[in-house]
């Protein structure tokens, strides 16, 4: 259907010296390749074997649909009333935000394609009619997911507030998705100006981490912020408003739906228009430097850099016991640090483990105060960190090069508890330590210095739960495992290790009523680790070598 109506503009695409067929032939190519792409947002709820069913459905088109509840947040903003530099703005600064979250972590291998050198330059293809092809590429995701997005929302603007309301807003969405692909590519551009391939590609896993972790949690910021926002708002212009993009685009509805003609509206609306204009001009004058640029993405050498592995050694050497648990400690480390598929799958835990204490911090600082807050024993929310916990120990097992676990089996190894000890213990200093610190800062920062010895029986319990966890989801070995073999049952499982650790959290609470009960706790929880991290990882190894 895009190519139908794309057909219909052929003899402009003429007069600009672009082969049409050609370039509509590499488009139809590109968009059955990238159909079969399940999309970020969808990659949780995925499962292979209804890839192998419906093996001809357009996953991206299927994921549209959540798009659109995501533009659903949008609608107090538009039918609150008629403020509308601040209604607008906000819902610019929304749709900016997802947008371009959205083509970085699900389209960046639209931008970033190098495949076009070696497939098609081989061919009498003229690079022009190439660089269009990719920029109508672009621009058909934008539409499908600007579109998802603000269907309600623009509906909603129609019935609300009428038809030059309506035209408008549709107007500045186009304006808005040339200023984000600019910005976007400029910004691969630079990078690549200064880095290799290898920094642009851990930039792009990063941002698709930052989506999940936004989707998941965003519900629970976007409910309070209904607490915080008080709707009597009088905007006030500030010189430094003019670097706030999403408010260019408030201002034209003030200027030519309320004919408010502020010197600052104007300037903004000027801004609104006149920056994606001049940006994708210079977008088309850089296109060939970013394509020579691009050529650093075949690069994927990464220099080493001793003095970390230095310090990696000593850590091994300080934690783990014997040559082959150091061995496997700083390959799942590596591992842990380097493959993009795990970190995609396991970083948004450690999003989670980072905000879901403050949340419920905060609902008591707004209904009792600070001081209240800080004699109170919140912070044994502090445990909300071993909501990572289950997720790690449970992804452990996978990678996406398992088929090199055959490495396992010819290895010198007597039995597998060094491997397991060496990976978990990679998991705690790689992952679990890191967020547990920053927390504790925090909460000492909060709550005084009173709470360190709760800070300790938590790391102890945390340890303890790591090696339940490692009971519950058996005891594979590391990285051996498709993802796609990933059970639901597996998932399931956290559901009983979430109310297990609810209830070693009780029983501190419980302890710290009573004078020494945390110290108590405390001998208990040491003395359990020293059993478990001891002989616990050892149960059953001999049925998984046979």
């Amino acid at each position: 259907m895009v190519l139908k109506i794309l057909d219909q503009f052929r003899g402009i695409f003429g007069k600009f010296g672009v082969d049409y067929d050609v370039m509509r032939k590499i488009l139809q190519v590109k968009l059955i390749m990238d159909g079969r792409r399940v999309p970020t947002i969808m990659s949780n709820s995925s499962k292979k074997k209804d890839e192998t069913k419906n093996k001809d459905e357009n996953k991206f088109i299927k994921s549209l649909w959540v798009y659109g509840l995501l533009g659903i947040i949008m609608l107090p903003f538009v039918l609150m009333g008629e403020n509308y530099i601040f209604q607008m703005g906000v819902v610019f600064g929304i749709l900016m935000f997802m947008i371009t979250s959205s083509l970085i972590s699900d389209f960046s291998s639209v931008l970033l394609d190098i495949r076009d050198k070696n497939i098609i330059f081989s061919k009498p293809v003229h690079s022009k009619t190439l660089s269009m092809a990719k920029t109508i590429h672009i621009f058909i995701y934008m539409f499908f997911i600007t579109i998802s997005v603000t269907g309600i929302p623009l509906l909603a603007a129609l019935i609300k507030h009428g038809i030059a309301f309506f035209l408008l807003f549709l107007l500045e969405l186009i304006l808005m998705d040339l200023l984000i692909v600019v910005i976007t590519a400029l910004l691969y551009l630079f990078v690549l100006k200064f880095f290799d391939g290898e920094k642009l590609k851990d930039i792009i896993n990063y941002v698709q981490i930052g989506l999940s972790i936004t989707i998941a949690v965003g519900y629970q910021l976007l409910i309070r912020l209904f607490n915080f926002v008080d709707f009597t708002i009088a905007f006030t212009p500030k010189w430094w408003q003019y670097f706030i993009v999403p408010i260019w685009y408030g201002a034209p509805f003030e200027v030519l739906l309320h004919g408010n003609h502020n010197v600052h509206y104007i300037t903004f609306s000027i801004l609104a228009v006149l920056v994606p204009i001049v940006s994708i001009m210079m977008y088309i004058k850089l296109m060939p430097s970013f394509e020579r640029n691009l050529q650093k993405l075949a690069n994927n050498s990464m220099k080493g850099k001793t003095g970390k592995r230095t310090i990696l050694g000593g850590v091994a050497k300080l934690i783990c016991s014997g040559r082959e648990e150091k061995t496997f400690f700083r390959f799942a480390f590596d591992m842990m640090k380097n493959e993009r598929e795990f970190k995609l799958k396991v970083y948004p835990s450690l999003g989670f483990a980072l905000i879901f204490p403050f949340i419920f911090i905060f609902n008591g600082l707004r209904d009792d105060g600070f001081e209240s807050i800080a004699s109170s024993r919140l912070y044994l929310n502090i445990y909300f960190c071993a909501l990572l916990i289950p997720s790690v120990v449970m992804m452990l097992k996978y990678s996406g090069k398992y088929k090199g676990a055959w490495i396992y089996r010819v290895a010198p190894l007597k039995d597998m508890v060094p491997i397991f000890k060496g990976a978990l213990k990679a998991f705690i200093v790689r992952l679990l330590l890191p967020v547990y610190v920053i927390e504790s800062v925090l909460f000492l920062s909060i709550f005084g210095v009173r709470i360190i010895p709760d800070l300790f029986v938590v790391f102890l319990v945390m340890l303890l739960f790591i090696v339940i966890c490692f009971w519950m989801f058996g005891r594979s070995l590391p990285f051996s495992e498709a993802y796609e073999t990933a059970q639901q049952s597996e998932g399931l499982m956290i559901i009983p290790l979430m109310f297990m650790l609810g209830a070693l959290a009780g029983v501190h609470y419980a302890c710290s009523l009573v004078g020494y009960g945390v110290y108590v706790y405390m001998a208990i929880v040491l003395l359990l680790n020293v059993v478990a991290w001891k002989k616990g990882l050892s149960i059953g190894w001999d049925k998984l070598n046979k």
